[in-house]
């Protein structure tokens, strides 16, 4: 099969975030300037036992090419099951493993960042996808460690489980989202392992970007909270202008809406307060759009709404 991720230049990648990198969020990113897209991270148990949302959860833009599935889990034929569910499925680039979240839940299973203190059988869950897998490439997200860093043996162990790519958090599992990202970590393993390696963590403007990629000599950079409410950053860093005009914010917005109302219906309405909340912030007169779009049912209404807001107002922070 054709490998459609090519890294011979620097690959941007939107971050699965769950609650916001739905196919809505996806399909605009990819549209202004996103190179690989992620879906929100997926149960193996869920995939495995055949859970609707789970399996709606899969659908993706048509403009998302390539488009990688991120699974969490940490049975090893569990996630055979579902890897073997996933090849039923076309338009998947990527399956990627979860060796990261930090969240409770998913830890109390042994999955997400569990799998760092199992570096056996997080190898052996990696070669069960790459053997059982008909897509085209296998990735893993890491993190540093679990309460301590062992980063170059967890990045050295993927490597030899048959990782095509990994993506790297710069923090430890105990660190949370609230520890100092350590850079200097991430660089350590791209010169410790030969296949690529993405930069993740606290990337949150287009010059933050640039200098990771410089300061780790990462073949990318994967940008999650950073891009909810500036999913303009992709466009940023795919033309290498880092002044945003307002009317491509505008059009970003707009965009974004549409195909929340789009995929979701009326449902996208109240789902859409949020990122309306984040993508106001700065602006004069945003307390009050709150206020106002907390009490819209109307889809035409919010629409006419925000978009008299974002085309005719400035940021002024």
């Amino acid at each position: 099969m054709l490998n459609k991720i090519s890294f011979d230049k620097p690959l941007y990648v939107l971050a699965p975030l769950a609650g916001f990198t739905d196919l809505p969020f996806r399909s605009v990113v990819k549209k202004f300037g996103a190179d690989l897209t992620v879906s929100e991270m997926l149960s193996s148990d869920a995939l495995a036992h055949g859970s609707k949302k789970t399996l709606h959860m899969l659908q993706k833009s048509h403009i998302e090419d390539p488009y990688s599935v991120q699974i969490s889990g940490s049975n090893v034929d569990v996630v055979k099951a579902a890897v073997e569910i996933l090849n039923q499925h076309n338009g998947i680039d990527v399956i990627d493993l979860n060796c990261g979240c930090p969240v409770p839940k998913v830890v109390g299973h042994g999955s997400g960042s569990s799998l760092l203190l199992n570096l056996p059988l997080m190898s052996e869950i990696i070669r069960t996808i790459k053997d059982t897998s008909n897509k085209n490439l296998t990735s893993v997200k890491i993190r540093l460690g679990f309460e301590e860093k062992n980063h170059i043996d967890i990045a050295k162990a993927v490597e030899d489980s048959g990782a095509d790519f990994l993506a790297v958090h710069g923090r430890t599992r105990a660190g949370k989202f609230k520890a100092a990202v350590d850079y200097d970590a991430i660089r350590e393993i791209k010169e410790a392992v030969s296949i690529p390696v993405i930069a993740n963590g606290d990337i949150d403007s287009y010059s933050k970007a640039k200098w990771v990629l410089e300061h780790t000599g990462a073949d990318g950079v994967m940008i999650g909270r950073g891009a909810v409410g500036a999913p303009w950053i992709f466009n940023q860093l795919r033309t290498g202008r880092e002044y945003i005009d307002q009317s491509l914010k505008h059009e970003i917005i707009m965009e974004h809406f549409d195909k929340m109302v789009e995929f979701y219906g009326l449902p996208g309405i109240p789902m859409f307060r949020k990122h309306t909340h984040t993508y106001a912030k700065g602006y004069s007169g945003a307390s009050i759009l709150r206020n106002d779009i907390n009490s819209i049912v109307d889809i035409q209404e919010y629409r006419d709404r925000i978009d008299a807001f974002f085309k005719n107002n400035e940021m002024v922070l």
